[in-house]
C-alpha cells in the first residue's frame, strides 16, 4: 500500500514545466571546453607535427681505406727494425729484417700507408704469422677523418644515406666541445664477419668487441669540415676542441632517423 500511495502522491504533483532545465554547472563546462581544446591540439599537432628518432652505434674514427695488421711471413729474430710509429711507409718498403735460418729476410708493407703500432722490437723472436705492425691504408696524410659505426642488420636497414650524426668523442668533452657532426655517406648491404672486420680495423679486439652482438653491418659517415675551428671539423659548440682528433679513436654515434608524423603511428 505504501508503494502505491507514493505512485499517486506522484502522479497528482505537479509537472514543474515552468521550471528552468539545468544541463550542466558552470564548471563542468569550462572542463569540458578545454578537454575540446587539447583534443583539438593533439589532433592538429599529429596531422602537422614531426617526431625524430635516434639510433645510438660504437664505432671509430678512421681514414675510408682502414688499416691492415702486417704479419711475418718467416720465422726468425727481428735484427732490424726500419720503420717507426707515425711514419709514411710506401708499398713494398721493409719495415723489419727478421735473421732466419737461411738469413736475413726483409718484411715488407703489403700496401702504403702510415705506421701506427710496432709489434714487433728489436730482439724480438717471430714466427711465421705473427703480427709485426699496423699500416693505416692513407696516401695523403691531409685526408679527411671519417667515422664507421657498426649496428645490427635490422637497425642498419632503417639509416638512410644524409642521415645527419651526432658523435661523441671521448678525448673531447662533451659538456666542454659538445659532439663532432657528420652525415652518414653509405650503409653496407651485408652484415660483415669478425674476420672481415679484423682486416679493416686492423685490431683484432676492436673487432671481436664490434661482434658481440653478432655480425654487424658498416654505415660509413663523413664529417663535416669547419674552417672556423682549430680541428677542422664542425663541432656542436662554436669552436670545438684545440685539437683534430685522431685516427682509431673510437666514438659513439647518435644516428637521427627520418621523421615522422605522430598520426603514421595510427595508420596501417
Amino acid at each position: 500500500m505504501q508503494f502505491r500511495r507514493n505512485a499517486l502522491s506522484k502522479l497528482q504533483s505537479p509537472e514543474e514545466l515552468d521550471v528552468p532545465v539545468r544541463f550542466a554547472r558552470p564548471q563542468g563546462r569550462l572542463v569540458l571546453a578545454v578537454t575540446v581544446l587539447v583534443m583539438a591540439a593533439a589532433g592538429f599537432w599529429a596531422v602537422t607535427g614531426t617526431v625524430t628518432s635516434r639510433v645510438n652505434a660504437p664505432g671509430l674514427l678512421t681514414h675510408a681505406e682502414g688499416t691492415y695488421l702486417l704479419q711475418s711471413p718467416v720465422a726468425g729474430q727481428v735484427t732490424e727494425v726500419l720503420a717507426e710509429e707515425g711514419r709514411p711507409v710506401a708499398a713494398g718498403a721493409p719495415l723489419l729484417t727478421v735473421r732466419t735460418d737461411r738469413g736475413d729476410r726483409p718484411v715488407r708493407a703489403v700496401a702504403g700507408g702510415r705506421v701506427t703500432t710496432l709489434h714487433a722490437r728489436l730482439g724480438s723472436v717471430v714466427t711465421t704469422g705473427t703480427d709485426v705492425a699496423t699500416v693505416e691504408r692513407v696516401t695523403d696524410p691531409d685526408a679527411p677523418l671519417v667515422a664507421v659505426l657498426y649496428l645490427p642488420g635490422d637497425t642498419a636497414a632503417t639509416i638512410r644515406v644524409g642521415a645527419r650524426v651526432d658523435l661523441g668523442v671521448p678525448s673531447a668533452p662533451r659538456d666542454r666541445f659538445g659532439v663532432l657532426r657528420g652525415r652518414v655517406s653509405a650503409v653496407g648491404t651485408t652484415p660483415q664477419t669478425q674476420a672481415q672486420l679484423g682486416s679493416f680495423l686492423g685490431d683484432a679486439g676492436l673487432a671481436a668487441r664490434f661482434s658481440r652482438q653478432g655480425d654487424p653491418v658498416a654505415v660509413l659517415v663523413t664529417l663535416d669540415r669547419s674552417p672556423a675551428t682549430a680541428s677542422g671539423y664542425a663541432w656542436s659548440s662554436s669552436d670545438g676542441p684545440p685539437h683534430a682528433p685522431a685516427s682509431g679513436t673510437p666514438v659513439t654515434g647518435a644516428v637521427h632517423l627520418a621523421a615522422q608524423r605522430p598520426v603514421d603511428w595510427l595508420l596501417p
